[in-house]
């Protein structure tokens, strides 16, 4: 499905980059997956095999980025899909929310999407062919409590999302947004522990409260996210263009 096509995907040493890497690699693509800590991303290379490479990258970082591009250009060439997966997720109430804090979410969650997609359109756009998939959040089309600037940063990729997609519509290019529900991920067991510290509640019954938002009264797997992000990927996805595509459960049913 993906033969001859090579795959940058951020955040790609753990949880959901690490199972979209592993999917497309299947699926005949080449795959660099990026990071900001080398040891994962060597250890996802070396789990994909056949010629995977790690690339390490501070999305927040233009020159970071940049570095990442060219890393991957003399080793790899030029990528045909991008997966903006690189995040973070963290929760306070308004009034806690600091500026160091607020400018993290949207520099790593926002601004990190757009130094990636940006670096990476021009050599779409000279082929005539991309794809630019952003893992964003269902926090993206919805606000809940605490997480004011988490929701923002993904409101923000949506956005983004929209906008680029209806700028290369016309190009061979399509740019969507997944938009995942609770994932069972390694984010998400922090943020487990982060339930039982403020609540005294036990780890169990923070996961079972978690369980609950979704209707189906389960996490969603990276597997689901990792398959969506393949039909995106494909000349069978040429169609979907500037969607938020939600794997929730139908916790948001829009």
């Amino acid at each position: 499905m993906l033969d001859g096509k090579s795959a940058l995907i951020t955040g790609g040493g753990r949880g959901i980059g690490r199972q979209i890497a592993l999917t497309f690699a299947r699926q005949g693509a080449r795959v660099a997956v990026a990071a900001r800590t080398r040891e994962q991303v060597e250890q996802v290379a070396a789990e994909i095999g056949n010629g995977a490479i790690g690339l390490v990258c501070d999305v927040s970082d233009p020159e970071s980025v940049s570095r990442m591009f060219s890393e991957m250009r003399e080793r790899f060439g030029d990528a045909d899909i991008l997966v903006n997966n690189a995040g973070i997720a963290e929760s306070a109430t308004l009034v806690n929310t600091t500026d160091e804090l607020w400018h993290r979410l949207l520099s790593i969650n926002l601004s990190g999407t757009f130094y990636c997609t940006r670096a990476a359109l021009p050599a779409m756009l000279k082929r005539g062919w991309g794809r630019v998939i952003n893992i964003a959040s269902i926090a993206g089309k919805t606000g809940a409590p605490y997480i004011a600037a988490y929701s923002a940063s993904k409101h923000g990729v949506l956005g983004l999302t929209r906008s680029i997609a209806l700028e290369v519509g016309a190009t061979g290019i399509t740019v969507n947004a997944i938009c995942p529900g609770y994932v069972d991920t390694e984010m998400v067991s922090r943020g487990i522990e982060r339930i039982t510290t403020r609540t005294g509640r036990t780890a169990e019954e923070a996961l079972d409260a978690l369980k609950k938002m979704s209707p189906q009264n389960r996490l969603v797997t990276p597997e689901e996210v990792a398959a969506v992000a393949l039909l995106l990927a494909s000349d069978e996805g040429r169609g979907i263009n500037g969607q938020g595509i939600n794997v929730d459960g139908g916790s948001v049913l829009f």
